[in-house]
């Protein structure tokens, strides 16, 4: 089977540069002609940031496109500074240069990720990338102009580098832009490169200090008052939120909250985190490492929009080219079936509104479908990566017992 599936995909990568050019094409298309591309977060981002010079950032709203939820400013002040240049340009030309920069991340996300799986083909991170645009989180992070596949380059890039301050300053900086990416420290004590995790904390604190140099009272408002408050970011029972608390409250007809319900949750996912940790640790495979910590990270945030899954992109490298086993391959087609599909948007069409969590018992279960392929891709890691360091300890035993065999080959 694996010999089939290679030989196809050998016949597949002959037409990679069509896939990404026609793939690129389509969507610059879709740009071109706005066809369901609002980009509604990238003009909260753009038309919020002057807001911090006003100190009225955390009160500002948009009203458009989003007749049940006017959207607001839910990033640390230092993001605001950030985006700030975009308020400077044409709506237009910062639509097109946050397009291109996110069509580059993504491909670098792919490119990085096929390397740390051992397959460093351009042909593969072109064809992989010509598909992964049209994948459900990649797609919505490119409609609603979202700031995930920026982080996930920043964080892929610098987690693996090889200079503790460029790995610091790397989740140090995403964490001030989006408080989620601090999962990533994670990664750093389990390696026990500590000297990351200082340079993160070191990097985070500075951007928690330059927004109190721009604006002392908002810095207050955000990380004495905001923090925290899920209902200010978005409806936690909503379809599109899929986070253990989504997938729970849904299940059970209410918000979860931090109730026991929710704490059980997160206790499963930290113990499954601890297994793929270990194995993934053991077998040093800094690819695995890295998802499990992010995948840790969407399941037990309170709210994960589906879009902020495109952590999906490098599991599926991994578990395609990295795994090589059968859980592995159930585990790939499984998000193959999840990412690949329009079940999101189906459960956000039947559902009767975004604030309403009881739904159909069938409906709660579909609405699973992210946070129960993470579990999956936990179990994976440890399970696969476990057998592959024990099947080398044996062959490494064997070799030491049978040292004449090796001599004669």
């Amino acid at each position: 089977m694996r010999v089939r599936l290679r030989a196809l995909e050998g016949r597949a990568l002959a037409f990679a540069p069509w896939v990404f050019g026609l793939s690129l094409l389509g969507h610059l298309a879709m740009v071109a002609f706005q066809t369901k591309m609002t980009m509604v977060d990238l003009m909260v981002y753009r038309n919020a940031s002057p807001e911090l010079f006003t100190g009225l950032l955390y009160e500002w709203r948009l009203k458009e496109f989003s007749d049940q939820f006017a959207l607001p400013f839910t990033y640390p002040p230092f993001s605001a500074l950030v985006f700030v240049p975009l308020s400077w340009v044409p709506w237009g030309v910062a639509r097109w240069f946050w397009q291109l920069v996110s069509l580059a991340c993504l491909w670098f996300i792919t490119a990085k990720s096929l390397k740390l799986a051992g397959s460093a083909d351009p042909r593969r991170a072109l064809l992989w990338t010509g598909l992964f645009i049209w994948v459900e989180p990649v797609r919505t992070t490119l409609n609603y102009g979202q700031i995930n596949l920026v982080l996930a380059a920043l964080l892929l890039g610098t987690m693996v580098s090889a200079r503790s301050w460029a790995q610091g300053a790397g989740v140090g900086v995403a964490a001030g832009l989006k408080l989620t990416p601090a999962i990533s420290g994670l990664y750093f004590l389990v390696t026990r490169r500590y000297k990351a995790a200082v340079w993160s904390i070191a990097a985070f604190f500075g951007t928690v200090g330059l927004g109190y140099l721009i604006s002392p009272s908002l810095s207050n408002q955000y990380w004495f008052h905001l923090l925290g408050d899920a209902t200010r970011v978005g409806p936690v029972g909503s379809a599109i939120n899929q986070s253990l608390r989504g997938a729970l409250s849904r299940t059970v007809g209410y918000d979860v909250e931090t109730g026991p319900v929710f704490l059980a949750g997160v206790a499963a996912a930290v113990v499954l985190t601890g297994f793929a940790l270990h194995a993934a640790v053991k077998a040093q495979d800094a690819l695995a490492m890295i998802v499990t910590v992010q995948f840790l990270g969407l399941l037990v945030s309170p709210i994960s929009w589906s879009h902020h899954w495109v952590w999906a992109v490098p599991a599926l490298m991994w578990l395609v080219y990295r795994a090589g086993h059968r859980l592995a391959a159930i585990t790939a087609v499984a998000w193959l079936l999840a990412v690949g599909s329009y079940l999101i948007s189906f459960l956000l069409n039947v559902q009767p509104s975004i604030w309403v969590i009881e739904r159909p018992w069938y409906y709660a279960a579909l609405g699973w479908v992210y946070p129960a392929v993470g579990v999956l891709t936990l179990v994976t890691v440890a399970v696969v990566l476990r057998q592959a360091t024990a099947e080398r300890a044996r062959t490494s035993q064997e070799d030491v017992e049978h040292p004449v065999d090796l001599l004669r080959e």
